[in-house]
């Protein structure tokens, strides 16, 4: 059983995104699917890691963390000796891409969810609802 763990799912771009810095990292996790159809987010024990009942929730070790943006960062900081590096020491390198990261989460994120959406989740959501109310057609 890996020390880091991340409560979600994959329809989630939140999730998404702590997922591919892990990858990018290349440290062992475990996943946790959050079934979010059945409200599992929006109950204990889930509420314990995440207050405001959203996906995703991170653990490494005793260490509970919500919001994806500040868990990349964790990650990226942490374990800054691990695959590919997410933060360099110059300080004026370092400014540059925190402008860019801030920059980027701002506007962009509701686009981006959207386009997930349109892109794969909407397909998957159509075909659950067909199966489950069109006579599994």
């Amino acid at each position: 059983m890996a020390a880091i763990k991340v409560h979600g799912n994959l329809i989630s771009t939140a999730t998404n995104r702590v997922l591919s810095t892990l990858y990018e990292k290349e440290l062992e996790f475990e996943f946790v699917l959050v079934d979010t159809r059945g409200g599992e987010h929006k109950k204990e024990p889930f509420l314990s890691l995440h207050p405001f009942g959203q996906i995703p929730a991170f653990e490494d070790g005793d260490l509970k963390r919500f919001e994806s943006r500040a868990v990349d960062k964790y990650i990226a900081y942490k374990y800054a000796d691990k695959g590919t590096q997410l933060i360099c020491q110059d300080s004026k390198k370092m400014a540059v891409i925190l402008v860019w990261m801030e920059t980027k989460a701002q506007p962009w994120d509701p686009a981006a969810s959207k386009l997930a959406w349109e892109a794969g989740n909407k397909a998957i959501a159509w075909h659950g609802y067909r199966h489950n109310n069109c006579g599994g057609k």
